[in-house]
């Protein structure tokens, strides 16, 4: 009986997630791909009011049956009556089980009676069966089940939008699927991940995820199953912009739930390709197909399926400016989501209210919308431990804070005395380095105290092993190697980093010192004026727009605002600046002027010889501010002439940086220099070295290092930077023997880096290469010595993990080398790239680069630096602006690209 139970038990577990379906929205989209349906009713139902008298287990297996039939019935025909009858005989049926003491036919009930209360929408009672259930699969080791289960619930709090929940969930069920070789249920859980990853903005792990789920489905065989991969596939391509490819893998969706007489699967292959059609402006056919699905979702009772459709005809009839139409539509979506307790549904709903009120001109309704999008998306995201994710999630919702910035600064048009503006403002603050914000906060706190050793040790393990991994890279690349064994080291990489980002969430969920860290609020404006500037500072923050950009001036007592081009506009004019300023023989360019008439012109005016801080967005932060001009003048004269410029990735950030310094004590002593490292196996400085190994040896350049990868992505040759040395030599010159040190040739190492002897400095110079991947951002980092004092191949790549990993009591980072002022540009959070990780390292300002530097150049400009820092005792800031105002008025380097890349980042007093 037990074992005939189970089986059926395993039936009803993966047949519902296979032939059903799950929602995804993305930023701009409602999609549809695999879940299941749900029918919102009213159930006045109390098991615990239910008696029995004593039965055997034949009485309780005849309820039992009674409600599975109504139950496939109600499913299968999208009647709720049915459904509600099921949970009534299964409530009759739980209580005779328990009579009888069948604690696995108990667990099963349990377990169904959890599906239909999903079905109905309410959630937090489904999750309160599936964990009965779940208790009693582990107590009686039915792995199997406890695999499903674990499933189900990830699945439950995917859709209340908690999504880090759901991927400890998921992750919990996926190994136990594998473990009872369960190929059908691995493919449903490696489908769940896909899909959260998708909700996140992570399109290409959520195609991982599928790619490997879809695999096993062809195994298995079931088509609707295959189907609703391929359409999970279709769907993601879309995202990515890849639209014909989407349309391939939805076109091949439909025939297989066409054969497998999976309507609402059809119906939802049909929407999602109108989806696409109404991207491609072809609003019509977009039309055509959604009128065709949604009478099938009506027909099933498909709920949220019927929500999407007729949300995504209101956003047609938008585009083709039928107003009224329009609001009809989202007013029977937006019901129905908020019935489901669908978050982020509701919110992506409200903002299609808000813009359509916007375009009819009614502002204030459109902003009392707006506001409340904004207030659900501040609550999902915080539900996310997760930094990696909650930095994703956050870029997929930046449109939402661009409009309201839109609206509110319309709202300003019409009422300049209102404060519209610096509401505005202050949205641009909410909207920008949150994640970072919310780092910092943590930098100075312990957050692995009091959290389990057996997550700690996880931890541990999983560095040793991204370490060891990192060696053998090196150990491959220094002999003959193929492409494939280079792809089976990335992808081994790829998956131990995912598992260490999940380890470290789970660190932050289960910190009680995280738990009890205040979040970081963004400031407001009368913050900014009187924790971040002096009467010497303005503050410049700009927004990009679709429509129109923004730019505000703040001073420590008033705020003033200005209309700047669309973001379309601003793009095309940097990049043009980018090319010419790159250029080395070029003083002086019409992109220069371009550019700078664009963003700066309005406020030429207002400069006078002020300090301005930079809070730039989009491509404004690829620009170096000191090499603009203000139009003032027919001859070339950089804004660096009369400013001291610093960059900030918000106005929020340098508050808390001088908040968590302002109690810390002085480092003891100076300055530690990193440089002249060696990169190549032809370095004379290993020509005496005898031969570590026969085995064939590359030359360690682009193709051949540990680094390849990062390298190739950006770029770059790892030859000898002669005049490092040089620089090194004469900035340690400046300081005592005693309050210095200096690390070159094989001391230039990831060791040294890595050394808490660190911690005594309060300046660290790195003079080397760094790296900026933007395809692979955990790969950019800072390349320190590849071979020890014997010739022996070594990891000497200090990885931005490495970086946030250090304890520094620095003042001053300096990173003299190649882009390290770049990164991988995330909307919402900026460039996330190595100063982020040197300010979460203890540092409250960096100097960095914007592009590739001239050796030569910068060794003069550094000693410049020094000199002015240490010597004539100005401040970080005043030092570099003197510096690079000493090499421009040089002849030999007079051109912006040999001493307008280094910016300083940070604290500037």
């Amino acid at each position: 009986m037990a074992r005939w139970k189970m089986r059926d038990l395993m039936k009803w577990r993966f047949l519902p997630f296979i032939a059903g379906w799950t929602i995804v929205i993305l930023t701009n989209v409602l999609w549809l791909s695999a879940a299941s349906f749900t029918t919102a009713v009213q159930y006045p139902l109390n098991i615990a009011q239910i008696n029995a008298p004593n039965v055997t287990r034949a009485n309780a297996q005849q309820v039992y049956e009674q409600g599975k039939e109504l139950y496939q019935r109600g499913n299968q025909e999208g009647k709720s009556e049915y459904l509600l009858q099921a949970i009534a005989k299964f409530a009759q049926a739980l209580v005779l089980y328990r009579q009888a003491g069948d604690r696995t036919s108990e667990g099963i009930t349990l377990a169904y009676i959890g599906k239909i209360y999903s079905n109905f929408g309410d959630k937090y009672k489904a999750l309160e069966y599936y964990q009965q259930s779940l208790a009693i699969d582990k107590n009686l080791g039915d792995k199997a089940g406890e695999a499903t289960l674990l499933n189900n619930i990830g699945k439950i709090y995917s859709e209340l939008g908690e999504k880090q929940k759901a991927l400890d969930y998921y992750n919990q069920s996926l190994p136990l699927r594998q473990l009872v070789k369960d190929k059908a249920g691995q493919a449903i859980t490696l489908s769940n991940i896909g899909t959260v990853y998708s909700f996140l903005g992570e399109q290409q792990k959520a195609l991982d995820y599928y790619n490997q789920s879809l695999i096993l489905k062809r195994q298995v065989g079931n088509k609707a199953a295959i189907a609703s991969t391929l359409n999970s596939i279709g769907k993601t391509y879309s995202d990515l912009g890849e639209q014909q490819k989407a349309l391939d893998y939805l076109n091949q969706s439909l025939p297989l739930f066409q054969q497998g007489g999976d309507k609402a699967g059809n119906a939802i292959a049909m929407s999602n390709i109108g989806k696409i059609y109404s991207e491609l402006g072809e609003q019509q056919k977009a039309l055509d197909y959604y009128n065709q699905s949604l009478p099938i979702f009506q027909q099933v009772g498909y709920k949220l399926g019927q929500a999407i459709t007729l949300n995504n005809i209101g956003e047609v009839y938008f585009k083709l400016g039928q107003q009224q139409k329009a609001l009809d539509y989202y007013n029977q979506s937006l019901p129905i989501f908020q019935q489901l307790r669908d978050k982020a549904r509701e919110a992506r709903s409200l903002y299609n209210f808000a813009t359509v009120e916007y375009d009819k001109g009614d502002l204030h309704t459109a902003q009392t919308q707006i506001e409340k999008v904004i207030t659900i998306v501040e609550d999902l995201r915080n539900k996310i431990d997760s930094q990696e994710l909650r930095t994703s999630y956050f870029a997929t919702v930046q449109n939402y804070y661009q409009f309201y910035i839109e609206v509110l600064m319309q709202l300003h048009k019409q009422q300049p005395d209102q404060g519209y503006a610096a509401l505005a403002l202050e949205t641009s603050e909410r909207a920008r380095a949150r994640s970072l914000l919310e780092l910092l906060n943590e930098s100075n706190t312990d957050i692995r105290q009091g959290v389990e050793p057996k997550l700690l040790a996880q931890e541990r393990k999983l560095q040793q092993q991204l370490d060891a991994l990192e060696k053998r890279r090196i150990q491959l690349l220094e002999a003959n190697y193929t492409e494939e064994q280079v792809q089976a080291l990335d992808k081994e990489n790829a998956a131990l980093l995912a598992e260490y980002q999940q380890i470290q969430a789970q660190i932050r969920a289960t910190s009680p010192r995280y738990a009890a860290l205040t979040q970081p609020q963004p400031l407001t404006l009368a913050q900014i004026q009187q924790q971040v500037l002096d009467e010497n500072t303005l503050l410049l923050e700009y927004s990009l727009g679709e429509k129109r950009s923004y730019l505000w001036l703040v001073t420590n007592k008033n705020i003033t605002s200005y209309e700047l081009p669309k973001r379309a506009n601003i793009e095309t004019a940097v990049q043009n600046f980018r090319q010419a300023i790159t250029t080395p023989y070029l003083k002086h360019s019409q992109s220069i002027d371009a550019l700078s008439q664009m963003i700066l012109a309005p406020v030429a005016q207002q400069l006078q010889k002020q300090r301005l801080a930079i809070v730039g967005d989009g491509a404004l932060q690829y620009v170096p501010f000191a090499s603009l001009t203000t139009g003032n003048s027919r001859k070339y004269e950089p804004l660096l002439l009369n400013h001291e410029i610093i960059t900030l990735p918000s106005a929020s950030t340098l508050a808390i940086l001088r908040n968590e310094h302002k109690q810390r004590k002085s480092a003891p002593k100076i300055l530690v220099v990193l440089a002249d490292p060696i990169f190549n196996r032809n370095d004379e400085r290993l020509q005496n070295q005898a031969p570590v190994s026969s085995s064939p040896v590359v030359e360690s350049n682009l193709d051949s290092l540990a680094l390849s990868k990062s390298a190739a992505d950006s770029d770059i040759n790892f030859e000898r930077l002669h005049f490092t040395r040089q620089e090194a030599e004469q900035i340690l010159a400046l300081v005592p023997v005693n309050e210095r040190k200096q690390a070159v040739d094989f001391q230039a190492s990831r060791t040294t880096a890595n050394s808490e002897h660190l911690s005594q400095y309060r300046i660290i110079h790195f003079a080397t290469h760094g790296i900026l991947n933007s395809k692979h951002p955990e790969l950019s980092g800072v390349v320190l010595s590849l071979f020890d004092h014997q010739g022996i191949a070594q990891n000497g790549f200090l990885r931005l993990r490495d970086i946030f990993n250090l304890n520094l009591k620095a003042e001053l980072v300096v990173l003299s080398a190649c882009q390290t002022g770049l990164g991988e540009e995330v909307k919402g959070e900026g460039l996330v790239g190595l100063t982020r990780g040197f300010m979460y390292a203890g540092s409250p300002r960096v100097v960095v680069s914007l592009w590739s530097v001239d050796d030569q150049a910068t060794s003069k400009l550094m000693k410049a630096f020094y000199q002015n820092m240490l010597k004539t005792g100005l401040t970080p800031a005043a030092a570099l602006r003197k510096a690079q105002l000493e090499i421009w008025r040089t002849q030999q380097y007079a051109a912006p690209y040999y001493w307008s890349a280094f910016t300083l980042q940070g604290e500037w007093n």
